[in-house]
């Protein structure tokens, strides 16, 4: 990532943000995501039957807006890869493992606490991938 030390310093510890893409419309459309940084490149993570992952796809143009709990907030123009090989499940371990802050261990999803390899079947079982924004424009306040 192409970023200055305070906003690489604002993605370390904000994980709210909102995705924006491109419609077949033309019309921008929002929805909320998590995001997180993993080995310095950032990630979010979708499904395949995600009708966001659908237009990525078909055009990898995308805007974040991170926000803070406060006024702060970070906007990244991006392009983004979809990773959805067959190191998926394993990718979404490691985006999970760093969102969560626990690099060993039982992992939270949807409430409940799964070990390591029933949250890795549950990525499976969902047909989760992960988002990567290759960033080339940064701006906000924060």
């Amino acid at each position: 990532m192409n970023l200055s030390a305070k906003d690489r310093a604002f993605l370390e510890a904000t994980h709210s943000a909102a995705m924006i893409t491109v419609g077949a419309d033309g019309v921008p459309k929002a929805v909320r995501v998590g995001v997180v940084v993993v080995d310095g490149r950032l990630w979010s993570s979708g499904t395949a039957d995600r009708v966001r992952t659908r237009r990525l796809r078909a055009d990898p143009r995308c805007t974040l807006y991170v926000h803070d709990a406060g006024h702060g907030y970070l906007t990244l123009e991006t392009t983004v890869r979809v990773l959805d090989g067959p190191d998926a499940p394993d990718l979404s371990l490691r985006l999970f493992r760093t969102m969560q802050n626990r690099p060993a261990g039982p992992l939270m999803w949807y409430g409940k606490t799964l070990d390591e390899d029933a949250f890795v079947a549950a990525m499976i079982d969902e047909k989760r991938l992960v988002y990567e924004f290759d960033i080339h424009r940064a701006y906000g306040m924060h």
